[in-house]
């Protein structure tokens, strides 16, 4: 709405006139000492003590669970239902709650700032797939607000494949689901999450729903985690024209660990992933580019135990990825030869890409925004 887009003229207009940081700004933490460290996408660790371990200030925490749901093509969908979220967010609250002395409940963005300066981690709780809204169309969609009242603070409109929201990533209509638009019922559930301060993430969503989530959205959109296709033609990957879409919401793209949307070379290294942060601040700006997971904090844990064999860990994505190729799904036609890069796979990876970018040639300033502080602007202006 206009006093939408005009909250969003200022913003921008009182970031250029470099009084930001009297609104709290991610400059004021850079100066305190330690970088703040932000990431896109992460899970509650089973031992707590790995988030010290980390470096990691603040995450968005994934606390969705899921059923598993048989495609009428023989494809499994993996949905985020709402007894199945419902039940995972109250033990995650739970946890939370029972664990003051580490984790904090992010709520709004001041709660990046108590965890960066108390040596705590604040957790905003995201799910992965609006498949947990089951309100009929055309209701309050009062799930969503069930939801808020639990510490939901991000929500994901889809996972892969397509619902009653949104198009997946993963569709496949004849030309790999570029042209899936987003619903009606997606435009009347980012009018809710809008209302409700919650941030909206199109990470699966096709290209054209997250094109069309861009136009609909009043408040900044996300790309939490996900990959570049301009250097990997991938239909989990995004071309540049949503890259740039998200950022002129004044959102933020998350690049993710996941390596064989990274690179198709053999060996999967840092530079590799610096490719992509490098791509999507080419196309966005610096202000669009953020870091982001998918793994737990310790690492994609198989490769772990296997000292990070990556010919040996691609064995438990082969299935999943020829059940793909047989749909003729976008990019699946090449086989994956790894999972992780070795280097990132690795409990304090924010400190390793940290440095990466310094060798890159990336400025401090430019780093302060990439490793967390792009987050904690996105966060300040969607939750407050």
């Amino acid at each position: 709405m206009k006093h939408e887009l005009n909250r969003r003229q200022l913003i921008k207009a009182i970031a250029a006139g470099g009084v930001l940081s009297q609104l709290g700004s991610f400059s004021a933490l850079a100066t305190q000492g330690k970088r703040l460290y932000m990431d896109g996408l992460c899970f509650l660790p089973d031992d707590l003590n790995d988030l010290k371990s980390s470096g990691i200030d603040a995450y968005l925490c994934d606390i969705s669970d899921i059923e598993a749901i048989k495609q009428p093509d023989g494809t499994t969908n993996y949905k985020r239902t709402y007894q199945a979220c419902m039940k995972s967010i109250s033990e995650a609250l739970t946890r939370v709650n029972d664990n003051p002395d580490k984790l904090i409940l992010g709520n709004t963005s001041a709660d990046i700032q108590e965890a960066h300066s108390t040596g705590k981690t604040a957790v905003f709780f995201q799910i992965q797939g609006a498949d947990c809204v089951e309100d009929s169309i055309g209701s309050n969609l009062n799930q969503v607000d069930e939801f808020y009242a639990k510490g939901l603070r991000a929500l994901q409109l889809t996972h892969h494949y397509g619902n009653k929201f949104s198009g997946g990533a993963l569709d496949n209509d004849g030309v790999q689901g570029l042209n899936k638009p987003l619903t009606q019922a997606g435009k009347q559930l980012i009018a809710k999450l809008n209302d409700k301060r919650i941030l909206v993430d199109v990470s699966h969503s096709s290209p054209q729903s997250a094109l069309d989530t861009a136009k609909a959205s009043n408040a900044p959109i996300v790309q939490s985690h996900g990959a570049v296709r301009a250097i990997v033609n991938h239909a989990r990957c995004s071309p540049d024209d949503v890259i740039k879409a998200i950022a002129d919401t004044d959102g933020l793209f998350g690049v993710f660990m996941m390596s064989f949307w990274l690179t198709n070379d053999k060996i999967p290294t840092t530079k590799h992933y610096i490719a992509h942060l490098k791509h999507v601040a080419n196309v966005g700006g610096i202000d669009s580019v953020a870091i982001a997971n998918d793994y737990p904090l310790i690492g994609q844990k198989k490769l772990l135990k296997l000292d990070n064999d990556n010919s040996e860990g691609v064995k438990q994505y082969l299935d999943w990825w020829h059940s793909l190729r047989a749909k003729n799904v976008l990019g699946y036609d090449i086989e994956p030869v790894h999972v992780v890069i070795p280097e990132l796979n690795h409990i304090q990876r924010m400190e390793r890409i940290d440095s990466a970018l310094a060798k890159s040639g990336f400025s401090g300033s430019d780093r302060d925004k990439i490793m967390g502080g792009n987050w904690q602007r996105v966060l300040k202006n969607v939750l407050g």
